[in-house]
């Protein structure tokens, strides 16, 4: 497949999936309408918030495809990366102390607030792998550094 088309079907894959993530902000709210408990409403307006989020990212995908492509150059990183660097320890401080609020409920059935730690623990997780692949994309533009 040549690259044209791979991007005409990458663009195409990405307008279909936005149909997808605005038929979930319809669904979640339709769930919030329905119900007063404040953990199901909770988890439907974290899901709205992410919808809204992947919907932003596809239509990042889309523009860099049809509009210009997506850069960043070294000094623009380099700018910033102390600052991220702080933020990755941040990070890692917050996953620190999920586990530990997490071991202490170990066995205690306390179900409600241990789901919610959980959420809590995979989402600074995927925060903490997002700014691991970032630093990925700073290592391949300074591979001596």
């Amino acid at each position: 497949m040549s690259i044209k088309l791979l991007q005409a079907a990458l663009v195409e894959n990405m307008k279909s999936w936005q149909k997808v993530e605005d038929a979930s902000l319809v669904s979640t709210s339709k769930v919030i309408e329905k119900t007063t408990n404040p953990i199901i409403r909770l988890i439907m307006e974290i899901i709205q918030r992410d919808s809204a989020t992947h919907h932003r990212i596809q239509q990042m995908i889309i523009d860099s495809l049809e509009k210009s492509a997506i850069s960043m150059t070294p000094e623009e990183l380099g700018a910033v990366w102390e600052l991220v660097e702080n933020h990755i320890q941040l990070e890692k401080k917050t996953i620190e102390l999920g586990e530990e609020a997490l071991a202490a409920l170990k066995g205690k059935k306390m179900v409600t607030q241990e789901y919610l730690l959980e959420y809590l623990a995979l989402d600074e997780r995927k925060h903490n792998e997002i700014l691991a692949r970032l630093e990925t994309i700073k290592k391949g533009m300074y591979p001596y550094g």
